[in-house]
């Protein structure tokens, strides 16, 4: 199959989509900030963007490189802090937050920690950061990584952000708001959601030139595949133009 893109340009204009005219979307730096920046240059022209060290809705003027750039509060409505921002997701007032992590379950649990044991891990990661708040907090959460057998895993080695814990009802009996938690999961391989009833992880749809032989022999417990399983759409050559002219002319994400 001949592509005019690569895979982070795939997982980027296909996350963009869920990003309705309107809504609110706490991101960090890189491929979220990106999307967050495609979604609004194309069918989002009102989306508000938030950033962790506060820069609230403002005008990215290109691409910043961590979330306390001078850029992430140019033309903002508010230049807040750390405090206020993690208040407006305990608030209720964001719809999406934007993650990633090293190791993820079929619950959408996040780990981005440690992986092996955590006295003696094999591999030490920052941690939280904002991550557990805005998980825990914010509607509706989304992840965009890699597909692969040691991020998609029967069970995290560390709980670093929670998803749908243990199962259905588990997010409520732990304290966390009814009806919030992990929405979609972008990979290079697919587009998956969680199921209403198990909540565990789905395929939804499933990206061009891969195949369910191909995402379950990469994913490190038994999927779910929908029964209106369908073809992640390809990127559009407006929304390439946008993402390379506009969003990241320098490739600092699309280049990876």
């Amino acid at each position: 199959m001949t592509q005019n893109y690569n895979m982070m340009e795939l997982m980027i204009c296909t996350a963009s989509r869920y990003l309705e005219d309107g809504k609110t979307v706490a991101v960090g730096t890189g491929a979220p900030c990106a999307t967050a920046m495609l979604a609004q240059k194309t069918i989002s022209p009102n989306l508000v963007i938030l950033f962790e060290a506060g820069g609230i809705a403002p005008e990215l003027p290109s691409m910043p490189i961590s979330v306390g750039d001078s850029r992430t509060f140019h033309k903002a409505v508010m230049a807040a802090g750390m405090s206020e921002m993690m208040t407006t997701c305990s608030r209720g007032i964001v719809d999406y937050a934007f993650l990633g992590g090293a190791q993820i379950d079929k619950f959408g649990n996040i780990n981005s920690t440690v992986v092996g044991d955590y006295y003696k891990p094999k591999v030490r990661f920052p941690g939280s950061g904002g991550a557990n708040d805005f998980a825990s907090m914010c509607w509706n959460t989304l992840i965009m990584t890699v597909h692969s057998k040691n991020r998609f895993v029967e069970k995290v080695d560390f709980l670093t952000t929670p998803g749908y814990l243990t199962g259905p009802g588990s997010r409520e009996a732990a304290g966390l708001p009814d009806n919030s938690g992990p929405y979609k999961i972008i990979t290079d391989l697919a587009v998956m959601g969680f199921d209403d009833k198990t909540k565990t992880m789905v395929v939804e749809s499933i990206n061009p030139g891969a195949t369910k032989e191909q995402i379950q022999e990469n994913t490190g417990f038994e999927l779910l595949f929908s029964d209106n399983l369908s073809s992640t759409s390809e990127p559009k050559p407006e929304e390439l133009k946008i993402l390379r002219e506009e969003v990241d002319p320098t490739k600092l994400v699309i280049g990876r």
